[in-house]
């Protein structure tokens, strides 16, 4: 487990969930930006948290376990056999 700083903890404590699930879901529902805005940090520091954090950031972000579909052309040899979710490819 990553060691959290006390800003991490006090941003957990005032939302009441951890960062690993507060960071995709802000992020998802309001961008970087304003996410950041919301917890009371710089946009800096929550591309830093989820570096440190282990959250994934394409086009929305995922938290650690999380996986998407992508449709379009495999760039693979073989596609990987779907998970329990019918999920293919994960991020």
């Amino acid at each position: 487990m990553t060691s959290k700083t006390k800003q991490m903890l006090r941003v957990e404590k005032d939302h009441g969930e951890p960062l690993e699930t507060l960071l995709p879901r802000l992020i998802n529902d309001w961008g970087s930006t304003d996410a950041a805005s919301r917890m009371g940090i710089s946009k800096g520091l929550v591309g830093y948290w989820c570096l440190k954090l282990g959250v994934v950031k394409r086009t929305i972000a995922l938290a650690p376990g999380q996986r998407i579909e992508v449709r379009g052309e495999a760039r693979f040899d073989r596609l990987p056999e779907p998970d329990s979710q019918g999920l293919t490819a994960p991020v």
